[in-house]
């Protein structure tokens, strides 16, 4: 596959289907469709020498035209609940090496379920994978609070629960003790050839830009429209400004 050097792009992923809610990517947030903040960050960053949506619904595909994002058409198969991130990115660099002869170094995924994305979190993954030529990603993270932290986290079996890590937590002795754990953030930036060798966009290595916990915000079942708003409400959260 033939790759432009320095190139970024960002590639939406937004498919019709969603079993939490209906038409999720369009779903309206604080009066605009949810697909509308990924844009807004992407064109405010300058990292992106190219927009692309890739979707199998008519209805995202009209949104991004009047937002001037390029459509990529995603074959119905890869549209259906439980469908590989990866298979969908491995046929959209496929599809558009073939008509147009090389795709970009990097990709940034964007997703339309992180309203909280900011012009900034984009430039600082992208300049931390540009300039790291040895590795395969980058992504925000945030910190996990104590109270979900692996040493903290119960299974439950034959009706009793059970520590997961018993002898982790044990070792620790206090939970603040224990070693910090991250989550994923609201943004990955991959490069094409590394997550097509290891059939994952979390290519290794993965160079984390921390942003702060409130930013990971995703809006994905009906509550966490209200929870959004809260967050903006309290000033814990922000989004990117039109």
């Amino acid at each position: 596959m033939k790759i432009i050097p320095g190139a970024v792009w960002g590639l939406i992923l937004a498919r019709g289907g969603s079993n939490a809610i209906t038409l999720k990517n369009l779903t309206p947030f604080v009066g605009r469709p949810l697909i509308d903040f990924q844009v807004l960050a992407a064109k405010s960053s300058g990292s992106l020498n190219r927009l692309l949506c890739s979707t199998d619904h008519q209805g995202i595909a009209d949104r991004c035209a009047t937002l001037r994002v390029e459509v990529h058409s995603r074959p119905v198969h890869l549209g259906a609940e439980g469908t590989p991130v990866m298979a969908v990115i491995e046929d959209f660099l496929q599809d558009i090496c073939a008509h147009e002869g090389a795709v970009a170094e990097c990709i940034a995924l964007l997703q339309p379920t992180s309203p909280f994305l900011l012009a900034e979190h984009i430039q600082w993954t992208v300049d931390a994978l540009l300039a790291d030529p040895d590795a395969g990603s980058a992504q925000t993270v945030v910190l996990c609070p104590q109270n979900h932290h692996a040493h903290e986290q119960l299974i439950i079996q034959d009706g009793q629960a059970n520590f997961c890590f018993p002898e982790q937590r044990a070792a620790a002795g206090n939970k603040q003790l224990g070693a910090k754990h991250y989550l994923y953030g609201n943004l990955l930036v991959f490069r094409s050839l590394a997550a097509l060798e290891q059939q994952t966009p979390f290519a290794g290595p993965s160079r984390p830009i921390e942003i702060p916990y409130a930013q990971g915000f995703v809006l994905d079942a009906p509550d966490d429209t209200k929870l959004g708003q809260a967050l903006l409400a309290a000033s814990l959260a922000k989004l990117q400004n039109s």
